[in-house]
C-alpha cells in the first residue's frame, strides 16, 4: 500500500492539545440504571468515565458507535433520525460529543441530517477547552467519489475542522471551515487508512463515529468497532425502506459483544455495548 498524500488544507491547522481530566457535564435527566447495578443515575454522571487520556496508545483511535433506532429495528424514519429521538437521547448524543477527540459521519448522514457544528453549546465547549480538548472536535469524513455535501452548514463554519479522505476531486475553496482533503488511490479509501491517519497526524485518541449504517458496516468488517451505544425508541416504524444501524454485507461470523450498561427513561432505553 503506498503512503498518503495530503492535497489541500485550506487553513493551518490547529496546534494539539493533551486531555486532562475531564469534568462533569451538569445536569442531566435522570435516569433508571438497570444494569449493572440497579440505581438513579444521569448521562452526565455516567459519561465521565469516557476521556480520550485512558484510552491506550494504538495506531488507531479507540471507536465508540452512537445509534438510536425504533423498537422495530429502523434507524430513521422519513429519511431521519430525529423523529424518533427524545430529550435522553440527545443527552447522550451531546455528551458523547463533548468528551472525543473526533465524530465521523458518512456523507449520506452529513447530507440528510445537515450537519452543522458539532458543539454547539458554549458551555460545553469551555469544559472542552478546560478538559484539554479543542473546543470543537475534529470531523471525519469518508467518500470514494468526492461527492461530499460542501453545502450543508459544517463546512461554512470558520471553527470547524474538518478531514476528508478521497479518491476523487473535492473543491474546497469556498469552505469557510478549516477542510484537510486526504487524497488517496482508490485501493486505499478505506476506514483502517483513515482512523490511522487521524491518530498519526492530528493525535485522536477517542473517536465517536454517527453513522451512516454503511459507515458502521465497514467499520465491523475491518475490525474497528470498540464499543457500541445504542439507543431503542419505544416506537415502531411499521415497516417502509428506513435503513437499520448496518448495510453491507453480512461479517463472516457473528460478532459478540458484552453489555457494560443498560438504562431507563421513559421508555427508552440506552444500552452500551462492548466488542469482545
Amino acid at each position: 500500500m503506498r503512503s498518503l498524500v495530503v492535497v489541500a488544507v485550506n487553513r493551518a491547522c490547529l496546534p494539539r492539545l493533551v486531555a486532562s481530566s475531564l469534568v462533569s457535564a451538569g445536569p442531566t435527566i435522570e435516569l433508571r440504571q438497570l444494569l449493572p447495578e440497579y440505581r438513579t443515575t444521569t448521562a452526565g454522571e455516567l459519561l465521565q468515565a469516557i476521556d480520550p487520556t485512558t484510552v491506550p496508545a494504538t495506531d488507531r483511535p479507540y471507536t465508540i458507535v452512537n445509534f438510536i433506532a425504533t423498537a422495530d429495528g429502523r434507524a430513521a424514519f422519513d429519511g431521519r433520525s430525529g423523529p424518533i429521538s427524545d430529550p435522553g437521547d440527545r443527552e447522550f448524543f451531546h455528551g458523547l460529543r463533548e468528551r472525543v477527540d473526533a465524530v465521523m459521519a458518512g456523507t449520506g448522514t452529513l447530507r440528510t441530517e445537515r450537519y452543522g457544528r458539532i458543539t454547539r453549546d458554549p458551555e460545553r465547549r469551555e469544559r472542552r477547552v478546560a478538559a484539554g480538548l479543542r473546543p470543537e472536535p475534529i470531523a471525519g469524513v469518508i467518500s470514494r467519489s468526492g461527492a461530499v455535501p460542501t453545502d450543508i452548514p459544517l463546512f461554512a463554519d470558520p471553527e470547524a475542522t474538518v478531514v476528508v479522505f478521497t479518491a476523487g476531486d473535492l473543491d474546497t475553496s469556498a469552505c469557510a471551515a478549516e477542510v484537510e482533503v486526504v487524497r488517496l488511490d482508490p485501493e486505499q479509501v478505506t476506514m483502517t487508512t483513515a482512523l490511522r491517519h487521524l491518530r498519526a497526524e492530528h493525535g485522536v485518541r477517542l473517536l465517536l463515529c454517527e453513522g451512516g449504517p454503511t459507515v458502521f458496516g465497514a467499520l465491523l468488517h475491518e475490525g474497528l468497532v470498540d464499543e457500541l451505544f445504542l439507543t431503542i425508541s419505544p416506537k415502531l416504524a411499521g415497516g417502509g425502506t428506513g435503513p437499520t444501524i448496518t448495510s453491507g454485507p453480512e461479517l463472516p461470523e457473528l460478532l459478540e459483544l458484552d453489555l457494560r450498561w443498560a438504562l431507563e427513561h421513559e421508555g427508552t432505553l440506552f444500552l452500551r455495548y462492548a466488542t469482545r
